[in-house]
């Protein structure tokens, strides 16, 4: 099983470098906490189980409005790959489930 995430500043249509991103249980237990690369990218994050996953986005030096971004998502097939981006703007945000 492998999980990426990707973030991309909708506002300038580049990528959010330097992005501190959370991994956690939803119950709260951290499992990992990485900054995204030059291409605002996470490659891989230790999900290795099924269950209910959430990715907390620090956002606040984008979005004057969404200090943070929480999202919850699950994972019923540890075998496949999961990709969670983000598209962020200073007022708005919208993410989908990748390939």
């Amino acid at each position: 099983m492998s999980l990426s995430t990707h973030v991309l500043n909708a506002a300038t249509g580049r990528p959010a470098a330097g992005l501190l991103v959370r991994l956690a249980t939803v119950e709260g237990t951290v499992l990992a906490e990485h900054r995204t690369d030059a291409d605002g990218r996470i490659k891989d994050l230790p999900a290795r189980v099924a269950g209910v996953h959430r990715l907390t986005f620090e956002t606040g030096d984008i979005s004057p409005f969404y200090p943070s971004v929480s999202i919850d998502f699950t994972i019923a097939d540890p075998a496949e790959h999961h990709h969670v981006p983000l598209l962020l703007s200073p007022y708005s945000y919208s993410t989908y489930r990748g390939s």
